[in-house]
Order: C-alpha cells, then sequence, then structure tokens
C-alpha cells in the first residue's frame, strides 16, 4: 500500500514540463466545486486571470454534486466537477455521466492519481489525496478530565456520548470514505456494530465532510471526524484541535477531477482540467490553507500536510468501494440500520 503513495512524500522530485499554453480565450464555463468555498474561490479568480474565461462556480459537497449530475443528466448544468472525494467521481463515471479525456498532463501526475484515471477509464482523475481521521479538542478534553483518544474503538466510550459528530454519508463523500474504511477494516457485520455503536454517540450528521472539524474547532463537538487535513486547517488557525490517525488504520481519499458528460463549455472544461493538474494551480491549495497532498510530481507539498507515507493506511479498494451498486447497497444498508437506530 505504502508502496502505491511513496511518491507522496517527494514533491518537487521532477521538474514540471510547462502547460500546453492557455490563449485568452471567449466564452463561459461552470464549475462544480466539492473542497471548501476558501479554496473553490481563489481557484476560479486564478483561471479566470490566465485565460479570460467567466467561470460561474457553485459549491456543494460530493454526494450532493453527484446527486445534481445525475439529475441534470438529460440537460447538463455543469461542464467541470472539480473536487471531493474520489467515490462518487468513479459512480459517475461508471453511469456514464462524465466524459472519457486523457489529459496531457497525466505524465506529470503521481501514481495513484493516474491509477484513478485508468480505473474510471479516463472519466476521472485524481487531484490530491488524504487520510481519514478525527479532531480532537483538547481544552474539552481536560475540562472533562477524558483520556485522549488514539483509536476508532474510543470513540464508542461512554465518555464521548453526544460529544462526537460526522457528516451523512449521503452527502457527504467523506462519510461515505469512513463508512467503506469501517468495512474494509473490520468486515462488514462488525462495521456495522461500530457504527450503531458509535450512532449513540453522534451529536449530529452535518450536510458537510469538512463540518465537524469546524464544530470541534470552536467547542460545539469534542470529536470530528473528517479528513485529517480538514482538521489541520483549524489547527494551523489556532484552534485546541489536535489531529488524530487511529491506531487501527484508516482509508484515505483521492480527491478527483470529472468533465461532465454532455457539458455545454466542453472546450474550456479542457482548458480549466489541463490547469488544474499543473503544480501552479495545484500549489493554490496551501495558499488557501487546505492541506491535502497534490497529484503533480512537482507541486510542493504544504508543510503542515499529514503525512501519508508514515500514516497506516488501509489498502483502500476504490473500484469496488466507488462502484454505483456497492456505494448505493452501503448507504442504504447505512439508512436503514444505523441513522434510525435507537440512540439509548
Amino acid at each position: 500500500m505504502n508502496k502505491h503513495l511513496i511518491g507522496l512524500a517527494i514533491a518537487g522530485a521532477l521538474s514540471a514540463h510547462a502547460m500546453p499554453s492557455a490563449q485568452a480565450q471567449q466564452g463561459e464555463l461552470v464549475v462544480y466545486c466539492t473542497v471548501q468555498e476558501e479554496w473553490c474561490r481563489p481557484m476560479v479568480q486564478a483561471f479566470e486571470a490566465k485565460t479570460g474565461i467567466k467561470v460561474s462556480m457553485t459549491r456543494k459537497s460530493s454526494g450532493e454534486t453527484y446527486a445534481q449530475i445525475k439529475a441534470e443528466a438529460a440537460n447538463p448544468r455543469g461542464d467541470v466537477w472539480w473536487g471531493g472525494t474520489g467515490d462518487p467521481h468513479l459512480q459517475a463515471a461508471e453511469e456514464n455521466l462524465t466524459e472519457e479525456y486523457r489529459s496531457p498532463m497525466l505524465a506529470q501526475l503521481l501514481p495513484w492519481a493516474v491509477k484513478q484515471a485508468e480505473q474510471s477509464k479516463f472519466r476521472t482523475v485524481g487531484i490530491y489525496a488524504g487520510a481519514l481521521g478525527y479532531g480532537v479538542n483538547t481544552k474539552m478534553l481536560a475540562e472533562k478530565k477524558i483520556a485522549e483518544p488514539k483509536c476508532w474503538a474510543d470513540l464508542i466510550k461512554a465518555e464521548f456520548k453526544d460529544e462526537v459528530q460526522v457528516a451523512d454519508p449521503n452527502s457527504s463523500g467523506t462519510s461515505y470514505t469512513m463508512l467503506a474504511t469501517m468495512v474494509q477494516l473490520m468486515g462488514e457485520d462488525k462495521a456495522f456494530d461500530y457504527l450503531k455503536a458509535l450512532h449513540k454517540n453522534i451529536n449530529q450528521y452535518t450536510k458537510s465532510g469538512a463540518a465537524p472539524a469546524r464544530a470541534a474547532a470552536t467547542g460545539e463537538s469534542m470529536v470530528g471526524i473528517v479528513f485529517q487535513h480538514d482538521a489541520v486547517s483549524q489547527a494551523v488557525a489556532g484552534a485546541p484541535l489536535k489531529v488524530v490517525s487511529p491506531c487501527e488504520g484508516t482509508g484515505y481519499e483521492i480527491g478527483s477531477m470529472s468533465l461532465i458528460k454532455g457539458a455545454k463549455n466542453l472546450a474550456n472544461a479542457k482548458i480549466w482540467y489541463d490547469w488544474a493538474l499543473t503544480p501552479e494551480a495545484q500549489e493554490i491549495g496551501e495558499k488557501a490553507k487546505a492541506y491535502q497532498v497534490p497529484s503533480n510530481k512537482s507541486a510542493k507539498v504544504p508543510p503542515a500536510a499529514p503525512n501519508l507515507a508514515e500514516t497506516k493506511l488501509i489498502d483502500y479498494d476504490f473500484a469496488k468501494y466507488g462502484s454505483s451498486v456497492e456505494r448505493t447497497r452501503l448507504l442504504k444498508k447505512w439508512d436503514a440500520e444505523v441513522k434510525t437506530a435507537p440512540k439509548n
């Protein structure tokens, strides 16, 4: 597994070739963005300044964006879907909701990003990676005299009753990654037993995957289950938040990008696609206080980013858990057995 990700620790090892020059363009582009708003906006501004193409951007969670693209399939309104966990991108690719495109930038990407493209028959591509974990408010821990959690198993202890927040996996790619991670880590029966036990300690299922990190940072919740980079963002901003990589091991995401099938501005969408794979575009993340690991070999990895080469990662099966059948089945099971389960 870590051999597959060894390149994550090597930013700048290979020099980047220049992106095919994008001369000033006419026209528009509609981007569906599924990272945080603070990263979406500077991406759009930088692209507009570089190309002259006017961008209309909508920000939603990964699950919401997938649902919107599916609902709009007969008359697509978006052109490019940028960011968010890879599982819904893979599902969209399987359902023919996205376009095949082999960017000339593929040669500059790390192996895990290229593998994402290959598994989707070039209907999506990896743009960043990040490991699942949680953020813990250390101030609240001290006040309540609770031992610091270090493992997934700690979060189902009685002392964390109503102190844990996580997103709903139907709307959040982060939370679906957690669901799929538990199934792969524990086996399906034990995973659902765990999720039902955790349910008793959940104070809220949010729409957005990053929201629990903000809740833990502000003291609204003691623990927020998120991708580790989202907790890092809050800690770097000064919140009393400790980032935990669970002792049992954890899953990870390959944040992805796709061209929407039937895009009305397809030529401009391809210009965005190629540009978004350059070091220049990927390094905007750190300036926006986003601490994912970029997919371009020559993009600088933010110093505060979690070190994935030193993280105990499971061998996450993106092909299986990104498939339409498996994703739909697990979400239905979660709705039936976990979300509606009693909390007492």
